[in-house]
């Protein structure tokens, strides 16, 4: 059967991948940063899967406020860089795995989760910028991505947004829906986007690291708890655009020590940990899980 070995948490901050693509990643501003991200990149190269489960939000670029689906499912068999304004990101394409994306859908939408299944769409930073960080600066024409990847858009930009324990329980589903492929595949599920951050109002350019750490070291040794923040206590401890955190509990509710809502297991391993301000007035946070 397919199994979910690792899971992996970060930001997708769009200034990181434009500063790649810039060629700025060793400029003083920058390097912190990529620094956080070289021991992942050997990781991902040591650790490589067979396909990449990557729960992300789309940015206005594949919805638009006319459709908004809470959560999305990618089935295509490849998926286009998205212009998002200034042209599309010089990577390659992302290559899908429409088999086992239909699989999960189907087994997915049959534990009780409403999934919107597309076949057609452009991805945009909140996918390609994790992508970069983990696998490197790939070259669009003569590289390509390690492995297919299976986007899964969440709403969290337009309210309601779904809650953390809905994600969560959503993580165990899919972990569920995976298990269930008739192929022996090893597949990584990644959370992505946040830490905290404002983009507007009054509290524009919040960061919370007190809070984004806590509620970190929650996430690692008591998801359940996690899971059951409230969504007012993302908006109010790390701003508005913070509660993207509950894209990284699908993540984690998908590991192997939660069953039935419970931790009924040993607790996953912490291969590496990783957190830096600023990144274009954002938090940065990264993490790698590996099942006991």
């Amino acid at each position: 059967m397919a199994r979910i070995t690792a899971s992996v948490f970060t930001s997708h901050v769009p200034a990181i991948g434009a500063a790649m693509d810039l060629h700025k990643t060793q400029e003083d501003y920058w390097k912190p940063v990529f620094a956080g991200y070289e021991y992942s990149k050997q990781w991902m190269k040591d650790n490589k899967p067979d396909v990449i489960f990557l729960v992300y939000n789309d940015h206005a670029t594949a919805f638009s406020l006319e459709m908004i689906p809470t959560f999305a499912i990618g089935t295509a068999a490849e998926f286009t860089p998205a212009d998002e304004g200034w042209g599309p990101r010089p990577v390659p394409k992302v290559v899908g795995h429409p088999e086992l994306a239909s699989h999960i859908a189907q087994s997915v939408i049959q534990q009780d989760f409403d999934l919107t299944i597309v076949n057609r769409m452009d991805v945009d930073h909140g996918l390609t910028v994790p992508l970069s960080l983990m696998c490197g600066e790939l070259d669009p024409v003569k590289e390509a991505w390690p492995c297919p990847v299976i986007p899964f858009a969440v709403n969290v930009v337009q309210y309601p947004v779904p809650s953390g324990k809905r994600c969560f329980a959503l993580g165990q589903a899919i972990r569920k829906a995976v298990e269930s492929f008739d192929e022996d595949l090893n597949v990584h599920i990644w959370g992505t986007g946040g830490m905290s951050h404002q983009l507007q109002g009054a509290r524009a350019g919040l960061i919370n690291r007190e809070w984004d750490n806590a509620w970190l070291d929650q996430m690692i040794n008591d998801p359940v708890g996690c899971a059951n923040t409230p969504h007012i206590d993302y908006v109010r401890e790390a701003g508005s655009e913070g509660i993207e955190l509950v894209m990284w509990l699908i993540a984690r509710g998908a590991m192997a020590d939660v069953n039935d809502g419970k931790v009924t297991g040993p607790l996953p391993t912490v291969k590496h940990r990783f957190y830096h301000v600023p990144a274009s007035n954002t938090a940065v946070g990264h993490l790698i899980l590996e099942n006991a």
